[in-house]
């Protein structure tokens, strides 16, 4: 298992996550923060310091998130495993999903 990043994340993008993770597994797509389920160690150092409260152990996703877990993955089926988020920076990888939402009013 692992941790995923869920709707709250999409276009907030806070950031502090990056900064916790010890791995460098969080990637940041142009609307949300993904977690790479290969690289991340469970560590669980991301999730306390959301504050938009997004990242849940995958096990403990809410229903209302659920499909979460599948949209995490989808991003890193084109992407693969490149070993750390600093290698790759800022991509335009988002699944369909994640594109078609609707434009959070915060973000604006």
């Amino acid at each position: 298992m692992t941790y995923v990043i869920a709707e709250p994340c999409v276009d907030i993008k806070d950031k502090a996550c990056i900064e916790e993770c010890p791995v460098d597994c969080i990637y940041e797509g142009a609307r949300m923060l993904y977690i790479h389920p290969d690289e991340c160690v469970d560590c669980g150092a991301c999730e306390p310091v959301c504050p938009v409260e997004s990242i849940y152990y995958q096990d403990d996703l809410p229903a209302e998130y659920s499909e979460y877990s599948q949209i995490n993955a989808d991003f890193f089926t084109e992407l693969g495993s490149p070993g750390g988020a600093s290698k790759v920076g800022l991509t335009e990888n988002d699944p369909t999903a994640v594109k078609n939402m609707e434009i959070r009013a915060e973000a604006t």
